[in-house]
C-alpha cells in the first residue's frame, strides 16, 4: 500500500460539523483512499457508492427522516462518486443541519458537476481536499533514491495512475482504455456532448502542443469548431482533472506575452496514450516537452498535497526569451528552467533586471528531487 500524502490532511478534518469533499479524476485512488480512512473506525462506519442505482434512490430528494433511516447511526458516512446524486447539495446540508454528529466524506470525479451542486447548499460548510494520481513523493516511500531515478522514464511515459505504477506488464493495455474511456466518461455523462469525436481531436492537438503557447483560434481551426466552443471544452477538461492551464506571468512590461496560455496534462501517461506514442524516450522526439510537463504536474501535485497556497505561470517575452515555469508564493517570485539534460542555462537579462529579487533555478534529472518532494 502506497500511503496518499493527503490523507492526514483529510483525517485531521474529520468531526469538526462540516462535509468533507474529496476531488480527483476517476481510477486516481479516491475509492482506496477513503477506504483506507474508514479503516479506522471499524465498528462506526458505512461506505456508500453512488455508481449503484439503489443508493442513488436512496439518498436523492429525501426528508431529514428518510435519510437517517437509509444512514443508519454509523458516525462516518462514506457517499463514494456524490455527483451521481441528483441535488446533491441539498442532502449533504439536511445530514450536517440535521445531524451533527455524523462526518460526512463525499468524493466526486467531476469538479464542474459536484462543486456546482454543493456551492450554494453548502457555503462555509466544507472541508475540501483534491486527490490526483500517485506523486513522485508518494512513490518514495516504496523505492529508494536510486530505485526513483531509474524508474523516472518509465514514469514519464506511463504516468502516475495507481493501476498502471501497480502492474507493470499491464500497463500498455490498461493505459489505453484508461485514456479512452475513463476520461470521457463523466465529460460525456454530464456536459451533454454530443461528439466525443471532437473532444477527442481536441485532446490529441493540446497533447500535440505540449510545452507551447496554444491559441484558441488555431485549436479551432484545427479541430473544426469555433473558438467559443473550445474555450468551452477546454474548461470541461479541466474541471474533469484531464488538463490544467499556465498563464503567462507579466508586470506589464511591454514586450512581455499576456494573452496566451500554455495547457499540460496532469498525467503524461494519459498524454502519450492519447497520441499512441509510448516509446521509450531514447526514440522519442518529444522528451523536452515531456519533462516540462511532467516536472509541472508534480509540482502541482506536491504544493496541492501539503496545501501551500502558490501560483504557478509561464514567463516569455515577444523575442521569445523565457523561463518554463514562475511560482508566485505569498509575492515571492521563483523561476525554474526544467531541462531533462544537464544543459546550461542562462537567465535572461531583461527577466533578471525587471526581477532582481527573483532566484531561477535550472532543474534536470540530477535534481528534480528539490522541485517536487
Amino acid at each position: 500500500m502506497i500511503k496518499r500524502t493527503i490523507q492526514q490532511n483529510v483525517e485531521n478534518a474529520l468531526f469538526k460539523g462540516k462535509i468533507v469533499i474529496i476531488y480527483g479524476a476517476r481510477r486516481v485512488g479516491k475509492t482506496t483512499l477513503v477506504k483506507e480512512i474508514i479503516k479506522k473506525y471499524p465498528e462506526n462506519s458505512a461506505y456508500f457508492n453512488c455508481d449503484e442505482p439503489d443508493v442513488r434512490d436512496s439518498l436523492q430528494e429525501k426528508s431529514s427522516t428518510q435519510i437517517k433511516s437509509f444512514l443508519g447511526n454509523s458516525k462516518l458516512i462514506i457517499i463514494d462518486e456524490a455527483q451521481r446524486i441528483k441535488n446533491i447539495g441539498l442532502t449533504l446540508k439536511i445530514i450536517v443541519d440535521n445531524f451533527p454528529e455524523t462526518q460526512i466524506i463525499a468524493t466526486g470525479s467531476s469538479s464542474f458537476e459536484l462543486s456546482n451542486k454543493i456551492s450554494e447548499p453548502l457555503t462555509g460548510r466544507t472541508y475540501e481536499f483534491y486527490l490526483y494520481s500517485f506523486s513522485l513523493e508518494e512513490l518514495r516511500s516504496k523505492y529508494s533514491k536510486i530505485e526513483m531515478r531509474r524508474l523516472l522514464e518509465e514514469r514519464m511515459v506511463f504516468g502516475m495512475y495507481p493501476d498502471i505504477v501497480t502492474n507493470v506488464s499491464g500497463a500498455k493495455k490498461n493505459l489505453s482504455s484508461l485514456a479512452r474511456s475513463y476520461a470521457y466518461k463523466d465529460i460525456l455523462q454530464y456536459q451533454n456532448i454530443k461528439n466525443p469525436d471532437v473532444l477527442e481531436k481536441l485532446l490529441q492537438a493540446l497533447a500535440l502542443q505540449v510545452g507551447n503557447e496554444v491559441s484558441y483560434n488555431e485549436l479551432a481551426s484545427m479541430v473544426g469548431v469555433n473558438k467559443n466552443t473550445v474555450e468551452n471544452y477546454v474548461r470541461i477538461l479541466e474541471q474533469a482533472f484531464i488538463i490544467f492551464r499556465l498563464n503567462p506571468f507579466s508586470r506589464n512590461l511591454r514586450n512581455e506575452l499576456k494573452k496566451l496560455r500554455k495547457i499540460y496534462f496532469y498525467d503524461t501517461g494519459i498524454r502519450n496514450a492519447l497520441i499512441n506514442n509510448l516509446n521509450p524516450l531514447n526514440l522519442r522526439a518529444d522528451v523536452g516537452a515531456l519533462w516540462e510537463n511532467f516536472m509541472i504536474a508534480e509540482r502541482f501535485k506536491s504544493l496541492n498535497n501539503h496545501e501551500i497556497n502558490a501560483r504557478g505561470y509561464f514567463w516569455r517575452t515577444q523575442q521569445k526569451q523565457e523561463i518554463d515555469y514562475l511560482e508566485d508564493s505569498q509575492g515571492k517570485i521563483s523561476g525554474f528552467e526544467l531541462k531533462w539534460k544537464k544543459n546550461k542555462f542562462k537567465i535572461p537579462k531583461v527577466f533578471s533586471e525587471a526581477y532582481s529579487d527573483s532566484e531561477v533555478k535550472l532543474i534536470n534529472r540530477d535534481n528534480y528531487e528539490e522541485f517536487v518532494f
